[in-house]
């Protein structure tokens, strides 16, 4: 693997050359059936639950939207702490990458955890501790991809939204331990290391849940690193063109 020195940030030069692969159809067709088999059992084959009724359904879906959501902040920390300190491209965009799919990922999580409130605590909206800190998670990726969208310098952008990155794993810890740090009116995680407070097919249901989260979370990060590749490669050759014309015009006066 070749790699070059752009403006002191370290390019790489076997990056991807289009948005897709055949791995990523095979991927996203797998993903496809995990999808199918998610809504086979998540709405049809899995019971209501006792006390939950059919709101208990949108657990499938809402828990590893959740979790997936803290993964995205963690790889977003992670690539920006690499690249503050080896001015990695490849690193910050996966960064980058990341922080938007985590961001898709914590809206769903508000928006399935609001329809899940509405039948169980009367109202869609609460300033419970988790809700409230898990809003505060979104505003903040939202905060990293302002910055990270500023119209500057690329070094400029990627150096800020970094520091800003650095806050994402923090406040994911806030909001994955607020149900025990407060009173909250949240339940208690569903699975936990003293074991699943749920068994048999709703139990099954939810682990499917979580394997095509899972996959639906990869296959978008993929995509969304290879737009942002190729988009950092367009600007380098429009950059590297208007160095040459000064240049030149520099040679013609």
């Amino acid at each position: 693997m070749t790699t070059e020195t752009v403006g002191s940030v370290e390019a790489s030069d076997n990056g991807p050359t289009s948005t897709g692969s055949r791995s990523t159809m095979i991927l996203g067709i797998v993903t496809l059936v995990a999808l199918g088999v998610l809504v086979l059992f998540g709405l049809i084959l899995s019971p209501a639950d006792e006390n939950q009724g059919e709101a208990v359904r949108i657990m499938y879906v809402h828990v590893p939207s959740a979790t997936l959501s803290y993964v995205g902040c963690f790889l977003t920390t992670i690539g920006s702490a690499i690249y503050l300190w080896r001015k990695s491209r490849w690193w910050e965009l996966l960064a980058y990458a990341s922080a938007e799919v985590a961001a898709l990922f914590t809206a769903f999580t508000l928006i399935t955890g609001m329809l899940w409130g509405r039948p169980t605590w009367g109202v869609f909206w609460i300033w419970d501790a988790r809700l409230t800190s898990e809003a505060m998670l979104m505003l903040l990726l939202l905060g990293y991809l302002a910055v990270r969208g500023l119209a500057a310098d690329y070094q400029v952008r990627a150096k800020r939204a970094a520091i800003v990155g650095l806050l994402l794993v923090p406040n994911v810890l806030i909001v994955r331990e607020s149900v025990q740090w407060w009173r909250t009116l949240h339940q208690k995680p569903t699975l936990s290391l003293a074991g699943a407070h749920i068994e048999g097919l709703m139990l099954f249901s939810l682990f499917t849940g979580f394997i095509a989260i899972t996959l639906v979370f990869i296959w978008m990060v993929i995509h969304r690193f290879r737009v942002a590749w190729l988009e950092e490669q367009v600007d380098l050759e429009g950059l590297d063109e208007a160095i040459a014309e000064r240049r030149a015009e520099g040679v013609v006066s």
